[in-house]
Order: structure tokens, then C-alpha cells, then sequence
């Protein structure tokens, strides 16, 4: 298989796979287990996480919350028209995804009495807005505050619905502390709401923040992977997070967020900024040791993330196998553990 070629990051998955709603219970997850020293899988349920992990490693949680960033304007014909959210450029102008064509200067209506203007169509399939009250622009941290109040939650594009009432609290980071994120770090996502204090009595916790952006989604389309241009993403790290990472201590990175950040800082020692890592068999990790994450979307960069830590074939083998077992797949789905320690 050549590592740098496109089409060899498909492959075909049963579309009854993929998980269009979260288990009930959390742990009832299963978690497929690969040790990198001898490639041997196990098969668990995400309930045995703290019994496979060693005490010895350090977690590092991702902290973004995800806004409520899907929301609904009416254009002058009365017509709806949904817009995602992605971030401001300044105080008071922000980026935007709409649904449809829209033209420059075009107004849509929300409630409160406020009003869209698209005061630009960029290249990239975004639109450049501005919010206004009474003709007055509003600033960022109001217009956030509309979103929390009236907005959805920004559920993957590939589930092919509108947000249900309580995915208020299925699609939210159960680490989260800090607003931004427009998808949520799904690796979060099969821990209880209430975890981060059990976590804390068995491991050193290290939180970093890695807002995502809706460039997640978007499959790479480059046939040489290495002429893909990653997405951008913000991020910051604390001092004490960076001072782990500046030890010896093994990392365990919980998401592929967590993972690009700890990379980001090895590279670059930053604490801050903006995060355009792309990890791939060719540009391997540097510091972190394992990765708990999903099964992720064909010819994605999360895949070919994957593939940086394991190799393409042990990749598609891992993935042949889940399917084989009926894991369900993507963001509501399944676990995957890459363990860097012997097996049980």
C-alpha cells in the first residue's frame, strides 16, 4: 500500500455501522484494544478503561466546549435558511457557513430583533457576517450568547438531521470548560459526564484546549496526501500541561485534538496559537505515547492521524476487524485504544 496515496486510506463500512445516536450507557461502549509492541488486538467494553490503562500514564483531555453554532435565519420571501457558525474575525465580523446561495449584502432576519448582513463570499465556501441590533453591530460575546440561547447543537453533517432536544448534553464534552469548539472531541464522549474527578484519583490529568473547527469534516481530496492543507484550529496549553509534556511522563492522549496539541507543542513549543498539524505515516508523533479515539470517515486526516501512530496496514487491519464485530463507527460510535504497554 502506498502511505502517501488517497485511495489508500478508503475503505467500505455497512452503512447499518454507523452510529446515528449515542448508547444509553456510556461504558456498554466496546473497545477494541491494539498493543503496539506485539500488534495483538483484545476486545473489551469502554467500562474496563481505568482497569486497561496503567496509573502511570498521564491523560490529556481536551477542555473545548461546543457551542450551540447551528441557527436559523429568514429571508426576505420568508424563507428559512440555516447557517453553522465557525468564528469571529474581529470584534464584531465572524465566518459562516449557509446553506444555499446567498448574494453580498443580502439580509436575513433572526429573532430579538436582530439581523444578518453577508457582507462577503469567500472562496473557501464561507461568508463573511456581521450581526446587527437596531443597524448597530453587536460584539462577539453578545452574539455568542444569542448563539447559546437560540442555536443547535452543530451534530456531524453525515447523521443527516437536526439536533434532538437532549443533545444538549449527548454532544457535549463532558471535559468542557471553555467555549469554541463547532464539533465535539468525540473521544470525550464515552466518559460520564461527571468523570474528570475519578480520572483525577487514578491519573495526572493534563488539560489542553483545541477548539474545533468544521474543517474536521472535510474529507482530504489532495491523491498525494502530502498535498493536502490542513485545517486550522486554535489551541491552548497551560503552564502545567506544558510542564508535563516537558517530562518523561508516558501521555495518553484522549482524541485526536489532545494528540495533535501535545505534537503541536513539540515541534514548536507554543502555548498558544494556531494548530495546522497533520499527522500522517510520514510525519509520526513525537511525544505522545497512546491515543484512545473513534473509527473515523474514510480518506479523513483523523485516519491518516491514526496511521501516523500504527502504520496503514495495521490501520486497515484494526478497521477490517471492528467491522468484522460489528463496532459501530464515527462520532456516536465505538472506541479504539492504542496502547503503548504490554497486554494483560
Amino acid at each position: 500500500m502506498n502511505e502517501l496515496a488517497l485511495e489508500s486510506y478508503d475503505y467500505h463500512l455497512p452503512p447499518e455501522q454507523i452510529a446515528v445516536e449515542p448508547l444509553a450507557n456510556r461504558d456498554s461502549a466496546k473497545l477494541l484494544v491494539y498493543f503496539l509492541r506485539t500488534k495483538t488486538i483484545q476486545h473489551h467494553t469502554f467500562g474496563a478503561f481505568k482497569s486497561l490503562v496503567p496509573s502511570s500514564h498521564a491523560l490529556v483531555i481536551n477542555d473545548t466546549k461546543v457551542l450551540k453554532a447551528r441557527f436559523f435565519g429568514q429571508r426576505a420571501n420568508g424563507k428559512t435558511t440555516e447557517f453553522l457558525y465557525h468564528h469571529h474575525l474581529d470584534p464584531t465580523h465572524f465566518l459562516a457557513q449557509i446553506r444555499g446561495k446567498v448574494h453580498e449584502q443580502e439580509m436575513f432576519q433572526l429573532c430579538d430583533n436582530l439581523c444578518l448582513v453577508v457582507e462577503e463570499k469567500l472562496e473557501n465556501g464561507l461568508r463573511k457576517l456581521v450581526c446587527l441590533a437596531h443597524s448597530v453591530p453587536i460584539d462577539k460575546a453578545a452574539f455568542l450568547q444569542w448563539l447559546q440561547m437560540h442555536g443547535q447543537m452543530p451534530i456531524p453533517p453525515y447523521l443527516g438531521r437536526l439536533a434532538y432536544a437532549n443533545e444538549e448534553q449527548d454532544y457535549q464534552n463532558p471535559f468542557a470548560q471553555h467555549l469554541g469548539a463547532i464539533a465535539a472531541p468525540t473521544a470525550s464522549l464515552h466518559f460520564a459526564p461527571h468523570a474528570l474527578q475519578n480520572l483525577k484519583q487514578c491519573y495526572r490529568v493534563a488539560p489542553i484546549t483545541l477548539h474545533i473547527g468544521a474543517g474536521t469534516f472535510q474529507p482530504v481530496s489532495a491523491r498525494n496526501i502530502l498535498e493536502h492543507s490542513m485545517h486550522s484550529e486554535v489551541f491552548h496549553i497551560p503552564k502545567e500541561s506544558a510542564q508535563l509534556f516537558e517530562s518523561t511522563a508516558p501521555l495518553l492522549a484522549i482524541g485526536t485534538t489532545a494528540l495533535r496539541t501535545i505534537e503541536e507543542y513539540a515541534r514548536n513549543k507554543r502555548c498558544d496559537g494556531n494548530c495546522t498539524l497533520f499527522l500522517h505515516p510520514q510525519n509520526r508523533p513525537k511525544r505522545a505515547h497512546a491515543l484512545l479515539t473513534n473509527f473515523h470517515l474514510p480518506k479523513s486526516s483523523l485516519l491518516m492521524l491514526v496511521a501516523s501512530m500504527i502504520g496503514l496496514e495495521q490501520t486497515h487491519r484494526i478497521y477490517a476487524e471492528a467491522i468484522a464485530c460489528g463496532y459501530r463507527f464515527y462520532s456516536y460510535g465505538d472506541a479504539m485504544l492504542i496502547a503503548d504497554w504490554d497486554a494483560q
